[in-house]
Formats: structure tokens, sequence, C-alpha cells
């Protein structure tokens, strides 16, 4: 019995696996054969740049430019020295310039955030240029390139940029395209590439100057602050196109009233331009300084008086803004005298069933739901977005001899929602606010006392309406001799101003002329 016991356990031991039985007789082990070396493992392959060079020519105020074409990559690395992005760009160097010293060097993107430079390459400055329908929608393919005889290659260099995530610019490694959305990601990204391209062009005592639009203008300002201050790299100019720098000043929130008298110019400027108003005034501009006398007088005191506004009160202000708007006193009073741009747009044309631009106010598109509070869409972009990613594509590789196999991102899909606001090292007293950039503009003036801004408006741009960039601009802490370094232009069109071929001419004129003045 004992024993039968005994032998059970061991069996029952013996199926639970290979356990070490105590006193037990351990088994003879038998010689293996010697291992295998070890295969290496391969290390992952450093990502590689690439480019394309064509040389080309073109005639610009009568004079024949020859100029090289560079597409390429430039691979940006983490403080280890690890691979995190390929950012790509667009460059167009004139070939018969030597002395580099005194050759004007300028670096240009859009905005978004999350915008490629597609915009301002292929409509403004770019030595080729699509052509669109002026405040209409460009019909479909085949579209249409013409040499830019308002290119700026004949006062600087230009690099146009593609942040990463937009364009061919993507991340690697590690590294996910979102690291580089926000504020502080994206400008380090773009001075670590601004740096790596003045080095090995040798283009560190040349001119430089800072070329951006809409949230590009945003960039702009922290990204001068940032060369000149953690880079040591001085700018002589920043040229802000279609500008916003305090993102409050156009952000509609519950209790902020600033907005809406920043807005009531650009409204009156589109109903003058679609003729809504009664008595339209023959002069835009003189009527435009009477609305912005307005805005920021009678109009803002309402407002500041909020739920005290007496009804009487209240309908004299609604019966002025109808006749500055077109809008019928009633909808402003339905509106509580605050009228969004969302609401605006459906509301300017109802009558004639169409929507209201909010790039630009000129354009108009048809109003799906007559009914709809909000416009919706926007007229304008929906105008120009193909014939652009169409005329870019095709260009990028038939002519400049790059892309094939890659797909060109006019934008990057998310950034806008994922953007990362906060600033590293910014705080003070309070709550954070809207995202501003102001205080780093007053930085970049201090530091380089020679730097110079110019600042394009579009009388018609609803996005980034020209008297809150007139408000940020007055409201710098700036010592009164650097407020002279501060020029404001105005256009009679949009937010890309350069799809209205004169304030194109009128552009490219202003901006030559503030490259070559802003060079000692």
């Amino acid at each position: 019995m004992k024993n039968a016991m005994q032998r059970g356990i061991l069996l029952a031991l013996l199926a639970l696996g290979p356990l070490t039985l105590v006193g037990a007789q351990q088994p003879v082990e038998r010689p293996q054969p010697p291992a295998r070396p070890a295969t290496p493992v391969a290390a992952a392959e450093t990502p590689k740049e690439e480019s394309s060079v064509t040389e080309h020519t073109i005639r610009i105020g009568g004079r024949t430019i020859p100029y090289r074409a560079t597409v390429g990559s430039i691979l940006l690395r983490d403080d280890k020295g690890e691979p995190t992005a390929l950012l790509y760009y667009t460059a167009y160097t004139r070939s018969d310039v030597q002395d580099l010293d005194h050759r004007p060097l300028a670096f240009l993107y859009n905005g978004g955030p999350g915008s490629s430079s597609v915009w301002l390459h292929m409509g403004a400055f770019g030595p080729r240029r699509v052509v669109t329908t002026d405040a209409d929608y460009t019909p479909p393919p085949p579209y249409t390139l013409e040499d830019n005889e308002n290119s700026l290659l004949d006062v600087a260099d230009l690099v146009f940029i593609d942040p990463v995530g937009t364009g061919f610019s993507h991340a690697v490694g590690k590294a996910k395209d979102s690291d580089f959305w926000g504020v502080d990601e994206d400008v380090r990204s773009l001075a670590q590439f601004i740096t790596e391209y003045v080095s090995r062009n040798n283009r560190w005592n040349s001119p430089k100057f800072l070329i951006g639009e809409s949230y590009g203008t945003f960039r702009s300002v922290a990204l001068g602050a940032y060369l000149q201050s953690r880079v040591g790299m001085y700018l002589n100019g920043i040229v802000l196109i279609s500008s916003v720098l305090d993102l409050g000043t156009i952000s509609f929130h519950p209790g902020q009233d600033l907005p809406y008298v920043f807005y009531l110019p650009s409204y009156a400027a589109a109903a003058w331009y679609h003729r809504m108003l009664k008595d339209r005034p023959t002069d835009l501009n003189a009527f435009l300084t009477q609305v912005r006398q307005y805005a920021a007088g009678p109009y803002a005191q309402a407002l500041m008086k909020g739920a005290r506004l007496s009804a009487a009160e209240k309908q004299a202000v609604a019966r002025e803004l109808s006749r500055y708007t077109g809008l019928s006193e009633d909808y402003w009073i339905k509106a509580n005298l605050r009228v969004t741009l969302p609401q605006f747009m459906a509301e300017l044309q109802r009558s004639r069933a169409l929507v209201t631009g909010r790039l630009d106010a000129r354009f108009s598109g048809p109003m799906i739901d007559l009914l709809s509070e909000f416009g919706g869409y926007d007229p304008q972009s929906e105008a120009v977005t193909g014939a652009f990613t169409a005329a870019f594509n095709r260009y990028i590789r038939e002519e400049l001899k790059f892309g094939q196999g890659k797909t060109y991102k006019i934008s990057a899909d998310g950034a806008g929602r994922q953007w990362n606001w906060r600033r590293q090292g910014r705080g003070g007293f309070g709550f954070p606010g809207s995202p501003n950039v102001m205080d780093d503009l007053v930085q970049a003036f201090v530091t380089n006392p020679g730097l110079r801004v110019e600042v394009e408006n579009g009388l018609y741009d609803l996005a980034t309406p020209f008297f809150a960039t007139e408000y940020t601009m007055d409201h710098l802490s700036l010592p009164e001799s650097a407020r002279g370094r501060i020029v404001l232009k105005y256009y009679e069109a949009g937010h890309m101003m350069y799809l209205h071929r004169p304030s194109l001419q009128e552009l490219k004129a202003n901006v030559a002329r503030f490259i070559t003045q802003s060079v000692h």
C-alpha cells in the first residue's frame, strides 16, 4: 500500500513537467553541438535626403533672369542625433549671382496650421503661377500655368517650405507627424531647417526675410524671435500677409465683444462690394474710415453695456449696423447686436440664395439650405483648390523632375484639430488666454533694432480682418522709435490678395521695395 502511494505521487509529479525532485537522481546531460553565432541585427537605415536640380530662365521687369530650381529634403534630428523628419522644400536661386553676401534670401510658407506652401508658391511669388478666375469659380482642368512676372526672384532667392505633415514632408524613425504640430514644436523644426539650409548653402551673411501668410504670420513672429534669440540668426525683415498674432481677436467666445468690433469694417466692405447697401458710398476707403470710427466708438460702447443697454439704444445701434452692413435691423436685434462670421456669410446674400466667401468676400457660392443659420462652406476655397492642386502636381513632376511615386499633401490631415497651442516658458499672472505671439514680436524688435515688418491686408478678408490687425499693431509694447519700423499696406482683395491680378502687382511692388529698403 505504502509503495503504491509513493509510486502514485512520483507519477503525478512527473506529469507536471520537468521539475527537479529533491534527492532524486539528476539526468545525465548529453553534449550539445556548439551554438551558432547570433546573426547581427541590422541597424535601421538612416532616412535618405533627396533632391532634383533643374535650370530655367524667366523675364521679370523686362530682364531675363537665369535661375536654378532645387526640390529637396533636409533631415531633421533630435537632441540625441536620432532622425525625426524629412522636411521638403523648393528653392529658387539666381544662377548668375556671385556675391551671396548681398543677395537677399527669403523663406516662405503658408499657414493653416497644417497647410503646405502651395498657395504662396503657385499663386504669389514663385516663378511659375497657376491661372485662376478672379472672384469666381475656376473651371475644371486642363489648367494653365504661366511665367509669373510678379515673382520676387528679381530681388531675392526664394525657399518655399512645407512643414512636417504637408507637401512631401513627413516624420521618420520613431517620430510621428503630430509630434511637430504645435506652436513651439513647429517653430523648432523650421528653425532647425533654416539653420541647416543657411549653413549648407553658405548664406549666413545674406540678408534674410521671413514671408508667411495667415497662421504663417503667427509662425513668422515666433520663429523670428526664436532664430534671433536662440540661434543668433538676425533677420532684415518679416512680411506678414493676412496677419493674426492674437487669435482672441478673431474668436467669437461668449462674453468677449472685441471680435464683433473688429469684424464690423470687414462686414461693411463685403456689403459694399456686393452692393447690398441702400445708400452705397462711392469711396470705399472713406466709407471704411467712417465704419472704423463707429465700430470703435458707439458700437463698442453699446456692447460694453451688455444687458444694461436700453431697448431704444439697441434699436438705434441696430439701425446704424444695418446701414453699414446691409443686414436688416430686425436681424441685428435678434442677434443681440452680435453677428458671428458664419452667420454673416449666410445672411448677407440670402435673398440671392448665395453664401459669401470667408477667405475672400468677393467670392460667392450657392446656398444649399436657405434656412441655414450658417454659411456651411467657403466659396473662395472651393473655387481655387482644384486648380492649385492639379497645377502644382503637374509642375513639380514635369518641370522640376521630382515627386514620382510620392503624394503631395496640400494640407496635413487633422493638424488643425490636434495642434498644441501651449507655449513653453509662458505664463505669468492669471489664467491662460488665447494663443498670442505679440510678445514674441516685441522681443524680436528689442533683440534686433534693425528689424523691419510689413503687414499686407486684404479689405475683403473675412478670415483675418484688417481692423483686428490694426488693433494688434497699435497695442504692441514697443518704444515709439520702433513703431516706425512697422508698415501696413492694403489691397482691394481678400486673404489671398494675389488671386486678384492688380493686387498681385501691388503686392509684388510693395514686398520687393520692402526687401530692397531693408538691406543696408
